[in-house]
């Protein structure tokens, strides 16, 4: 899971005693926790960065507090709960999709037609007036909704398996989910992910590109400004 939802008053009732420090590291431990989708174990204190005898001292209270411990394992419920609802509704929103798509592209109507327009070789073409059925990705339906609503205000059209896949495929240039990748539209607006935008540098200034113009217009071959050549030229006259 790359996103969960944060209850602020369920955490804020839960950890009101807690000091800024303990609080840093029980967020910490929590995203290591949604991130991995799985319990917690010794390392944790490792790859949450705590080094000193206070952020250890800290992090051993919070896991003693908040988490469960069973053979070495620390379980948090509300953790599991939600990485539970988050693999159920996934595998839903898969199922829908596979239904959706096995439906419109039946293989035994498929089969059938051929066989149905040979017997008369007259027999006017059979038409299929059934609108088509929307592409729906395999990805959680609330980021689905999200994504839709950034391709609606850029006037994108209709999300299609192919440029669903094409997104896919910049994904995985850039080495990560395709999940992440329609987060990162959602948070930069963009109707499709592209690797190469998320190293691009910097574009110049307006102000730069537009003084570089002025300078290869107003200029000669020798970098003179032309107004200077004039005055160069008719010196020379002279």
């Amino acid at each position: 899971m790359y996103y969960y939802q944060h209850h602020i008053g369920d955490y804020r009732r839960d950890t009101a005693h807690l000091s800024l420090l303990e609080h840093g590291i029980y967020r910490q431990l929590l995203d290591l926790y949604y991130i991995s989708e799985k319990p917690l174990d010794a390392n944790a204190l490792r790859l949450i960065c705590a080094r000193s005898a206070d952020e250890i001292r800290a992090a051993k209270q919070i896991l003693s507090e908040f988490f469960t411990l069973e053979d070495g394992i620390y379980y948090h419920d509300r953790c599991e709960d939600e990485i539970n609802k988050f693999h159920k509704k996934s595998d839903m929103a898969k199922a829908s999709a596979k239904a959706r798509w096995n439906k419109n592209n039946n293989l035994e109507d498929a089969n059938a037609l051929p066989t149905q327009s040979e017997g008369n070789a007259n027999h006017k073409p059979i038409t299929n007036n059934h609108k088509p059925v929307k592409y729906i990705p395999p990805i959680p339906s609330d980021l689905l909704v999200d994504y839709l609503k950034v391709r609606k205000a850029k006037k994108a059209g209709e999300l299609t398996e192919r440029s669903f896949k094409a997104i896919e495929r910049e994904a995985k240039l850039s080495g990560i989910s395709v999940e992440q990748a329609i987060i990162i539209c959602c948070e930069r607006s963009w109707i499709t992910y592209k690797n190469e935008w998320i190293n691009k540098p910097q574009c110049k200034s307006f102000k730069e590109d537009t003084m570089a113009a002025a300078r290869s217009i107003f200029t000669n071959s020798s970098g003179i400004p032309y107004y200077q050549a004039k005055e160069i030229e008719v010196k020379n006259d002279e």
